[in-house]
């Protein structure tokens, strides 16, 4: 979609000390709107985005759950008979569990998140010019200035659209994500090597041993609000996200939690394409031998890496084998 702005219209990318960014164009994933629907606004969608994205995917588990269908024993990373018999907290806990932690949740956001910035080309203009002019500052700082504005007379108008539309968007995306796998590490760690905090709150949400999907969430209320709720909001806090960047980082962390306690192991999962951090992974941290290990969630597995609590099923065969031959 293209925006025309002929009163901006010039000789070149740099017309003396002004910047020329005489078209706008839209890419198709962004919406030229104060809201993406009419009867919703962007708030009221970004606060229920990742309640019905929880619901919506464990949905889906647990109908595979309750399909009966044997060809999905190969991919179960326990038999289903131990959901029943070695978790010591009931569905129905679980349930109310999580949707007192949404409510709570989705409370805290609605008080959280300001006023929505207004949409429309003139907004996106002049934060685009404001890009621009940045790209003219370091290009010159870089190349220096006769080089630098050959080089953007020639590219400057697209580089700048790449930067506002897709570079720095994924950037913030990306900065995000590891503010809230730095917070969850290390709280979540904190929460096992103090046994004051193990006992009083994350004892709770390892009642779990075997994990499933819609108890993901299953946790002690000041945990879920302190791990989760407060972590999201300082990482969208952090990177400067829109509302509507927001939204999509809420729905997909929350889809990649469900996901990390589903219980499967399938070939292929585009939840973990990317990623060694899934089910599996964070399955040993649920079992007895692997307590103390696999604090990471829910995206990447660096600080577990770095900081040596890192724990694979072939390190776990490997300790099984020397106890066995000793």
């Amino acid at each position: 979609m293209l925006f025309n702005d002929t009163a901006h219209a010039c000789s070149g990318f740099i017309d003396g000390e002004n910047i020329c960014l005489s078209t706008l164009k839209v890419p198709f994933y962004f919406a030229m709107r104060q809201d993406l629907f009419d009867s919703v606004s962007d708030t009221a969608l970004a606060l229920a985005a990742p309640v019905v994205a929880y619901w919506l995917l464990s949905l889906f588990f647990h109908c595979l759950d309750m399909s009966g269908w044997r060809w999905l024993d190969k991919y179960r990373i326990h038999p289903s008979e131990e959901v029943m018999s070695r978790n010591r907290a009931t569905r129905t806990e679980v349930f109310w569990a999580v949707i007192l932690q949404h409510t709570i949740q989705t409370a805290l956001g609605y008080a959280w998140f300001a006023e929505v910035a207004r949409v429309s080309p003139t907004t996106c203009y002049n934060q685009m010019e404001a890009v621009a002019k940045s790209l003219v500052r370091v290009t010159r700082l870089i190349l220096g200035s006769h080089i630098a504005d050959a080089f953007l007379q020639r590219g400057g108008a697209d580089i700048t659209h790449w930067l506002y539309w897709w570079g720095i968007p994924a950037a913030q995306f990306l900065f995000a994500l590891f503010i809230i796998d730095t917070w969850q590490y290390f709280l979540h760690r904190l929460m096992h090597t103090n046994k004051f905090l193990y006992k009083q709150l994350h004892s709770v949400h390892h009642r779990l041993y075997v994990p499933y999907a819609f108890g993901a969430l299953y946790n002690h209320p000041l945990e879920g609000l302190i791990l989760d709720t407060c972590g999201a909001a300082v990482a969208e806090y952090l990177a400067g996200l829109s509302v509507r960047q927001a939204m999509f980082l809420f729905a997909f962390s929350t889809c990649k939690t469900v996901d990390d306690h589903c219980g499967y192991s399938f070939p292929f999962d585009p939840l973990q394409v990317f990623t060694m951090n899934n089910a599996d992974y964070h399955d040993i941290h649920h079992q007895a031998i692997g307590i103390k290990s696999n604090f990471s969630q829910p995206f990447f597995v660096h600080w577990d890496v770095i900081l040596g609590t890192r724990l694979t099923r072939k390190q776990i065969e490997e300790r099984r084998q020397k106890v066995k031959t000793t």
